[in-house]
């Protein structure tokens, strides 16, 4: 099919889930980060299908069912009733929900299993392995770690039964060159490398039938067999989009733009999935993306540690916007992240209740206490709202550039920025005092203006995040909620002239936590049980020793300032170094400091740190640098710089 009849078209998957219990918050995790992406791609107008799902079947959920004396299938159905409750409770935007039991699923599987046979790619044998039953993997004698499943390190089982296999082996020169000419298949970088470290070693045929267990889908050429799990599983992102039933339908999806999993089942997802396709005959997918796993006060999640988070329990105590931002703003996608209560609360109180909360709830409050509700665009503009509006296009642009290149974390921090600006515009252009002299009101207008527009434009940009929060901010806004809050919209000067706001209201409570470690939420208490946690020594922090004596005739020479940072930016082709613009006083100058793992450039503008001013001019990767900022370091990777909060730029410090 040519490219351009699919052009504005999105499809986006989660894996399919694995029905052996309810869901915890890592689930939640990897299906908050694809809906994020597909309202993401709804916003910028492109015609999106969502999907998740179920994997069903497999000697797993039969010993399971077994165990609690129910069909496999009465057993499933269960647990995916608690699936669908959590990603409506989590306001999940899918398209579609596959469930690998449903018959148009069976119909798929059967049709393909009966084309690679017939064309020669699978053959039976009788096999003797290592079987993984949680992970549904057989293995080599050569894979496991310390004897066990080299994925969840359970231990194996071995077992010996008549199987067909798919001829993996036959495709892995083609694979490897695949990999080679379509480097950004698979990403992170860091599984890429992994896939084909594993691929080089040589892989061995698939394993796809099974005999020991009736769970599964019949094999159509052999009725005493049902499919092995991933043989199964994988093919649900076809049938989601109806292949082989409605082909008009199936290609204007396929290929699939990203498949987003977890790293633990990346294998899967880039040696055996694209293999597969391959031996069908089919395009195969543009992108699979591997996240993180999330961990838990710097554990893994596990049932035996009693530190397993249910996701339906945290949406009940601080709602779905606040989990949801909590995840996307607190993990860079691609790395482990850690999931904690107190981080959670510290980010609900400082991003939402006082950042975004405090900023919607004064400018509404002030449009009425000072024009009666009534927005008006004066046309008046000084350098500081030009300023702010040039800081609005660039925050939409750069939000724009970290969604499209999957930096969720980036994207919503630019955002932040912003609202922190629009605080500070506040203070800085001081309304109540405007309000106060009659010849100001032209001002006093435009003020207000130019704040409604930043949280008009800052509603569309966070609905991919928190999707129940931007129609609240439109509401008091007076803007009547639209059907898709459409990125074209995020530009300066849409808001109509004489918009009448509504009330404030409090968009988020603020997060007391008692004593006893319960949480109080506007006006209701949670009961907090923590989970027990194994006591762990923490090694003692042994401070850098103290440098030898100087005298305060040398401290003297040292000239500390305040300076303003006004523009920032990485240094190309370093990973360590920024360049930021500074002001000191009236001067300005270059600084190139260190600090790029540490801090994001969007966050720093406007922020008035701690400079030597007297250093000698020193060249940094061909960028003169006059001046050195100061901040505190533990030599473990924690790094916080030495700002000076409402101390006039050019200030001594002393």
């Amino acid at each position: 099919m040519c490219k351009e009849c699919r052009k504005g078209s999105y499809y986006i998957t989660t894996p399919i889930y694995y029905p052996s219990d309810n869901l915890h918050i890592g689930h939640a995790y990897c299906t908050t980060v694809a809906d994020c992406l597909a309202r993401f791609h709804r916003d910028l107008g492109e015609d999106v299908f969502f999907l998740t799902g179920s994997d069903e079947h497999g000697l797993k959920i039969q010993r399971k069912a077994n165990e609690n004396g129910v069909t496999p299938q009465a057993y499933v159905d269960k647990i995916i009733a608690n699936f669908k409750l959590l990603w409506r409770q989590l306001n999940i935007s899918n398209d579609d929900f596959i469930r690998t039991s449903e018959p148009r699923h069976h119909k798929v599987v059967q049709d393909v299993l009966q084309k690679i046979y017939e064309q020669g790619d699978i053959y039976k044998k009788n096999y003797k392995g290592l079987y993984c039953v949680p992970c549904e993997s057989y293995w080599l004698e050569r894979q496991l770690v310390d004897g066990k499943c080299p994925d969840c390190g359970r231990p194996v089982e071995e077992m010996e039964e008549e199987s067909y296999f798919f001829k993996l082996s036959k495709y892995e020169d083609w694979w490897l060159q695949f990999i080679e000419e379509h480097p950004d298949f698979i990403q992170p970088v860091s599984r890429r490398n992994e896939m084909i470290n594993f691929v080089k070693q040589g892989l061995e045929d698939l394993c796809i039938t099974r005999t020991t267990f009736d769970w599964g889908i019949p094999v159509p050429f052999d009725k005493k067999h049902v499919v092995y799990v991933w043989f199964d599983a994988l093919l649900n992102y076809l049938t989601g989009i109806k292949y082989g039933t409605d082909d008009a339908f199936f290609h204007k999806f396929w290929p699939a733009d990203l498949h987003l999993v977890g790293k633990e089942i990346v294998r899967f997802h880039t040696i055996i999935w694209p293999i597969m396709l391959h031996a069908m005959g089919v395009e195969l997918p543009k992108k699979v993306y591997g996240h993180g796993w999330l961990i838990v006060e710097g554990d893994k999640m596990s049932k035996s540690k009693g530190n397993v988070v249910d996701p339906l329990a945290l949406i009940d105590e601080f709602g779905a916007d606040s989990i949801r931002y909590f995840l996307l703003r607190e993990i860079n996608l691609g790395s482990d992240g850690n999931f904690s209560r107190d981080a959670l609360i510290n980010r609900i109180n400082a991003d939402l209740a006082n950042d975004l909360g405090n900023l919607l709830h004064r400018t509404v409050s002030m449009i009425n206490k000072y024009h009666g509700g009534i927005i008006t665009a004066a046309g008046y503009s000084a350098p500081i709202d030009e300023e702010l509006k040039g800081l609005i296009a660039d925050t939409a642009a750069s939000y724009i550039r970290y969604m499209k290149g999957m930096e969720l974390n980036s994207a919503i921090k630019a955002v932040w920025a912003l609202i922190s600006r629009a605080n500070k515009y506040i203070d800085e252009t001081t309304p109540w005092l405007l309000a106060k002299d009659p010849a100001q009101q032209p001002r006093l207008q435009t003020v207000l203006y130019n704040l409604a527009e930043v949280l008009r434009i800052t509603a569309i940009l966070i609905e991919p995040y928190i999707p129940a929060t931007s129609p609240k901010i439109y509401s008091q806004l007076g803007l009547a909620v639209p059907e898709r809050f459409l990125l074209e919209e995020a530009v300066f000067g849409k808001l109509a002239d004489g918009t009448k706001v509504g009330q404030p209201q409090q968009l988020y409570p603020r997060i007391e936590v008692t004593e006893e470690g319960d949480t109080l939420i506007g006006g209701k208490r949670y009961e907090h049980k923590a989970a027990p946690a194994e006591k762990k020594e923490e090694p003692a922090f042994v401070p850098e020793p103290i440098k030898e004596e100087i005298t305060i005739d040398d401290f003297a020479k040292i000239d500390l300032r305040v300076a303003t940072v006004v523009a920032a930016e990485k240094v190309k082709k370093s990973k360590k170094l920024l360049k930021l613009q500074v002001r000191i006083g009236e001067e300005e100058r270059t600084i190139v400091s260190g600090i790029a793992e540490h801090c994001e450039p969007v966050e720093l503008i406007g922020r008035n740190i701690i400079v030597v001013a007297n250093l000698a001019p020193a060249k940094l990767f061909g960028i003169e640098s006059k001046g050195m900022l100061l901040a505190a370091s533990d030599g473990e990777g924690n790094l916080v710089l030495a700002d000076a909060p409402g101390i006039k730029s050019g200030s001594r410090v002393k």
